[in-house]
Order: C-alpha cells, then structure tokens, then sequence
C-alpha cells in the first residue's frame, strides 16, 4: 500500500459513516459549548463595568479576572477543538482521513473511534517533537 486511497481503503463505509456521525455531533456539542463560554464571557466583561476597576483591593475582583481568563482559555481551547473537527470532516470529504500526515500510513480505526479527528497515527503522534 502507497497510496492514499490504497490507504484510506482500510476504512469501510460503514466506519466512515460511523465516524463521520461521532465528527458531526461532535461538531454541533462544541459549537453549543463556543456559545456559551462566549456569552459567560461577555457575562463577566459586563460584571466588570459595573465592578470597580481596583481589582487587587476588591474581594471579588480577583475572582472575576480569573473566572474571565479562564474562560477565555477555555474558548480558545474548544475553538481549535472545532478547527479539529472541521479539518477531519474536510479530509473525510476529500478521501485523505485516516491517514497519518506524518508517514502517510494508516491510521488504526481503534484511534480513530477514540479521537475521530486524529491526524496521526499513534507511533507519530507519541514521538517527542
């Protein structure tokens, strides 16, 4: 096997259908979860106009600032999460999914059940980079 499509051919239809099933409610939870930590963030942007802008003598200001950094690492977080999903949705679309875009082998299905937007196999995705 050389080729992708030689290589993508260790996948059956039904599996691509069963992954791509996980990648789209995957897809449609973490757009649900971007929304809400977008609004708890613009919950907290807005708390903070009305709190004073003294944030190390005010008891609750600390907490604010943290809650709001955590939460937008959190956003920044799943957002990539979703470009994962996306990207794996696009390679399914394209015929390159479920193979390593390292040593273009491919990926065991076992990988790809855990973590259907995997663009690795394991042997690449646990060498130190």
């Amino acid at each position: 096997m050389t080729g992708i499509a030689e290589d993508t051919a260790t996948l059956t239809s039904r599996q691509r259908t069963k992954l791509r099933g996980r990648l789209l409610d995957d897809h449609r939870s973490t757009e649900s979860l971007i929304s809400r930590l977008a609004s708890d963030l613009d919950s907290f942007q807005n708390s903070s106009k009305d709190a004073p802008v003294d944030d190390e003598h005010d008891p609750e200001g600390p907490t604010l600032a943290f809650e709001r950094s955590q939460s937008s690492a959190i956003l920044g977080q799943t957002r990539i999460h979703l470009a994962q999903i996306e990207s794996a949705l696009e390679r399914l679309d394209g015929g390159t999914y479920g193979t390593c875009v390292t040593c273009r082998k491919p990926i065991p299905v076992a990988r790809l059940e855990v973590r259907p937007y995997s663009t690795q196999c394991v042997a690449c995705a646990s060498k130190v980079r």
